[in-house]
């Protein structure tokens, strides 16, 4: 079946925003990735060290997360040495603190590991726990099963439509 384009999308994109993310974050070290820049890691070999990921693997990762708008990259030299780079999240990279959070929580409550949570989702204003959550216009929390999805029109004008079951079930 033939994917529908919208005009306003670059063509070898998918229309499709879940689609369009999976092909950038889709893979196993591209959220650890990020995760650890959250938590303070910026230079290459943070990352690898924290990560035990391959050096390739790590430097194409980096690469697409800059590629795209998630990361910059910054040049640093220490006394001595030959100038190198280090990695920070960009507000895009910033952003993504939702999706780990939504993953974290979701592998706590459906694959938690033995000895319970390794970290917890708390504010820094109030220390108080955490949960991501819908949140509707007025700010109210929204019950999962009150959430559907509904395609857009795409700027045609035609009326919105309801996805498919298996999005909003």
């Amino acid at each position: 079946m033939a994917r529908a384009k919208r005009p306003d999308v670059t063509p070898d994109l998918p229309v499709c925003s879940i689609e369009r993310s999976l092909a950038l974050l889709g893979d196993r070290w591209t959220l650890l990735i990020v995760r650890e820049a959250r938590g303070g890691a910026s230079r290459f070999s943070d990352f690898r060290d924290a990560l035990g990921i391959a050096t390739d693997l790590l430097t194409q990762r980096l690469a697409s997360l800059v590629d795209a708008g998630v990361m910059e990259r910054r040049t640093y030299q220490e006394p001595g040495r030959r100038a190198r780079f280090d990695y920070h999240l960009t507000r895009a990279g910033r952003d993504l603190t939702l999706v780990l959070g939504a993953l974290q929580q979701w592998g706590d409550r459906y694959r938690p590991p033995a000895s319970g949570p390794s970290a917890v989702r708390r504010s820094r204003t109030t220390q108080q726990p955490l949960e991501v959550a819908f949140v509707d216009g007025s700010g109210s929390a929204v019950d999962i099963a009150d959430v559907e999805f509904v395609l857009s029109d795409g700027g045609s004008g035609a009326a919105p439509t309801r996805a498919r079951e298996e999005m909003s079930g």
